[in-house]
């Protein structure tokens, strides 16, 4: 499984695992989570770059996080996504 480098708001580095990844609109969302524990946190993050390296974002807009989550909830049969 990938993990990813993330920089929080707060200069915080935290490394997610990525479960799956899909474009949607010429833009590239990951689903990540926190741990490999059944209980882990999941994030949708999604591209901001207009340059060739990516930089990732979380996705904060309720209509946007929704429509992802069912999207990836499509792309991961046996997984609940729970907002």
């Amino acid at each position: 499984m990938d993990k990813i480098k993330f920089v929080t708001d707060e200069g915080e580095t935290v490394e997610f695992y990525v479960e799956e990844q899909t474009r949607v609109n010429g833009t590239d969302y990951l689903l990540v989570t926190d741990s490999m524990d059944d209980e882990a946190n999941a994030y949708i993050l999604k591209d901001s770059s207009e340059e060739t390296e990516a930089d990732y974002v979380m996705v904060e807009d309720d209509v946007e996080l929704e429509a992802m989550s069912k999207v990836f909830s499509q792309m991961m049969d046996d997984v609940d996504i729970e907002m």
